[in-house]
C-alpha cells in the first residue's frame, strides 16, 4: 500500500495471531540448603549452642507440665503416679491466697513497665543531645554500672540504705523526722522494689536506643530545621519515629515478662511481715513447690502463668501489627 504526500502514513495492523512471549520461570535451585550449609557452614555452626540451650532448659521442661494434671510423689515416676485431671487447677482457682499473690504480680508487673520501658527513652533521648563527649561517656558509665551487680549485692545495698540506722534514715532524722521501718513496711515495698529496678536496669536499656538513634538519617533534622522545626518538634517527628521500631520490639518482649515479676529480688527483700504485698507467683510457687514439696500444685500455678504470659505477648503483637504497623511476627 502507498502512500500519498501530504497524507498522514497509517500505521500496520498489530498481527493478532502473534503471541507475546510469557517471561521466563525463574531457574529452580537445587540442594539450596547443601549450598548454603557448605558456604556459611561456619556461621550456622554458631546457632548449634543457642538451639541446644534452648532445647534443653527452655523445652523438654515442658514435658513437666504434665504433673499439673498427675498426682507427682518425690522419689517416684517424674511424670506422676495417678490422673487426677484438673484437681490442682481447681485448688488453685479456689485458693484465696493465690489470687493475693496473683493480684500483687499485676500491680508490681504494672509498675515496673511504666517506670522501666520509658526511662531509657527518655535518657537515651537526653544523651543524644549532649554535645559533649566526656560529660556523656560519664553518665552513661554511671547509668550502665548498676546492671553488672549481682542481685544479692543489689539487694544488700537496698537493706543497707533503708535500714533503721541506714542512710535514708540517717537524713529523714537529720530534718528532724522519725526513722522508718522501710523492709518491715507493707506498704513501702512496691516503691523499693521498683526504685531498685530503676536504678539497675534504666541506664542498660538505653544502649539500645542510642544505637536505633545513630540510624536515624541526618537529612531529616535538615529538613526539619529547614521547615522551621525547633528541637522538641524534631525530637517528636523525627527521632521518636525513628526508632519506633526498636520501641514496639522491646514493648512486646517486656509485655511477654509482665508476670516473670523478678523472683530473686522479691525472695531477697521480702519477709513474712510484707507478704500482702511483696509475695508474687513466682515466691508463691518456690513456697508451694520447693518448701512444701507440692509440686503438682506448682506445676498447675505455673503453667496458668505461662498461659497468661503468653497470652500478653500474642494480644501485645496483634494490637501493635494492627495499630502502628510493627511487630515481631
Amino acid at each position: 500500500m502507498t502512500t500519498q504526500i501530504g497524507e498522514p502514513a497509517t500505521e500496520a495492523a498489530p498481527n493478532k495471531s502473534k503471541k507475546v512471549p510469557k517471561d521466563p520461570k525463574p531457574p529452580r535451585y537445587k540442594n539450596t540448603w547443601r549450598k548454603a550449609w557448605k558456604r556459611d557452614w561456619q556461621l550456622y555452626t554458631l546457632v548449634i549452642v543457642p538451639l541446644l540451650f534452648f532445647l534443653v532448659f527452655r523445652y523438654l521442661p515442658m514435658l513437666g507440665n504434665v504433673i499439673a494434671f498427675r498426682r507427682f510423689v518425690p522419689g517416684g515416676s517424674i511424670y506422676g503416679e495417678s490422673w487426677v485431671g484438673l484437681r490442682y487447677v481447681k485448688l488453685f482457682i479456689s485458693d484465696p491466697n493465690f489470687w493475693e499473690v496473683f493480684g500483687n504480680t499485676l500491680v508490681l508487673g504494672a509498675l515496673t513497665l511504666l517506670f522501666c520501658f520509658p526511662l531509657p527513652i527518655i535518657l537515651a533521648l537526653l544523651l543524644n543531645e549532649v554535645r559533649s563527649r566526656y560529660f556523656k561517656r560519664f553518665v552513661q558509665t554511671v547509668s550502665y554500672l548498676p546492671h553488672f551487680l549481682s542481685i544479692v549485692i543489689v539487694a544488700g545495698m537496698v537493706m543497707q540504705l533503708t535500714s533503721l540506722d541506714g542512710t535514708v534514715n540517717q537524713i529523714i532524722k537529720a530534718f528532724d523526722g522519725n526513722a522508718i521501718s522501710f523492709i518491715q513496711e507493707p506498704s513501702w515495698f512496691r516503691t523499693i522494689y521498683v526504685s531498685s529496678e530503676v536504678w539497675q536496669t534504666v541506664g542498660w536499656g538505653t544502649i539500645l536506643y542510642l544505637a536505633a538513634l545513630t540510624t536515624i538519617d541526618s537529612q531529616l533534622y535538615e529538613a526539619a530545621r529547614i521547615d522551621g522545626a525547633n528541637r522538641w518538634q524534631q525530637t517528636w517527628h523525627v527521632t521518636l519515629p525513628g526508632i519506633r521500631p526498636t520501641m514496639i520490639t522491646l514493648l512486646i518482649l517486656n509485655v511477654g515478662t509482665f508476670m516473670a515479676v523478678g523472683f530473686e529480688k522479691v525472695l531477697l527483700l521480702y519477709n513474712p511481715l510484707t507478704y500482702p504485698t511483696a509475695d508474687v507467683v513466682s515466691t508463691y510457687l518456690y513456697r508451694v513447690g520447693l518448701v512444701s514439696n507440692n509440686f503438682s500444685y506448682a506445676a498447675a500455678i505455673g503453667l496458668f502463668e505461662s498461659i497468661i504470659g503468653l497470652t500478653l505477648v500474642l494480644s501485645a503483637n496483634a494490637i501493635s501489627r494492627r495499630t502502628v504497623g510493627t511487630s515481631l511476627w
